[in-house]
């Protein structure tokens, strides 16, 4: 496996659900979380988050050194909200690092390429040969297997399987429990809904549902 560089002090960004899951990956993979930025602690008066330190909101980030400090984005990605792509995006520029995330139980091959900020949930399998791009999660018992090109930005929900040589384009969404067969392209900001059987590729901005594959126009924001 060749992971971005790895800082082991970190600030987790987001105190939500996916933040919740995000901190105990990290402690459980050494990481030393120093504290915790969000909204909702932009009054100050929280001082402590589930045993973490509140460092404010996300303009405490601002008081951190790039080259000390590494940052976890705990913002979950949602079909229609590019929020966790902006605060990554935004912060890389500033020099910050976000650190390749592996749970302990989590099962990566030596030869794949995680890039920046990469989330490997609990469970989840990266086979052989796979390239991740950053900012994209691999949620709690995903499999991606041998030789797939999964792009930055995405999120390949809890459970699901992207079998070989496939491509995930930037921006994509796949599902929970959803099945993408070999050698298929998912296109830019497709969806791939919950539950779905994928066995044709599916253009950028579309949705597919269903067991028996149905693709319909994706509405924009």
């Amino acid at each position: 496996m060749k992971p971005a560089k790895t800082i082991k002090a970190v600030v987790l960004i987001g105190a939500g659900g996916h933040a919740k899951v995000l901190l105990s990956l990290a402690l459980s993979a050494g990481f030393d979380v120093i504290g915790v930025c969000a909204p909702e602690f932009k009054s100050r008066e929280t001082k402590e988050w589930r045993g973490v330190e509140v460092l404010g909101d996300d303009s405490s980030l601002e008081q951190l050194d790039p080259t000390e400090v590494g940052l976890i984005n705990g913002i979950g990605q949602v079909i229609h909200n590019r929020v966790r792509e902006r605060i990554f995006t935004r912060y890389r520029a500033k020099g910050f690092d976000f650190p390749v995330l592996i749970h302990p139980c989590a099962s990566v091959d030596a030869t794949a390429n995680l890039g920046q900020g990469v989330q490997v949930m609990a469970g989840a399998v990266v086979q052989a040969d796979c390239d991740i791009g950053e900012n994209t999660i691999i949620n709690t018992r995903a499999s991606i297997d041998h030789d797939c090109n999964v792009h930055a930005n995405v999120h390949i929900a809890p459970g699901a399987i992207v079998c070989g040589g496939a491509t995930i384009c930037e921006g994509a969404f796949v599902g929970a429990g959803a099945t993408i067969i070999q050698s298929l392209i998912v296109g830019e900001n497709a969806v791939v809904g919950a539950g779905s059987v994928l066995a044709r590729s599916l253009p950028a901005d579309c949705i597919s549902l269903g067991t028996k594959p149905h693709i319909t126009q994706r509405l924009k924001n």
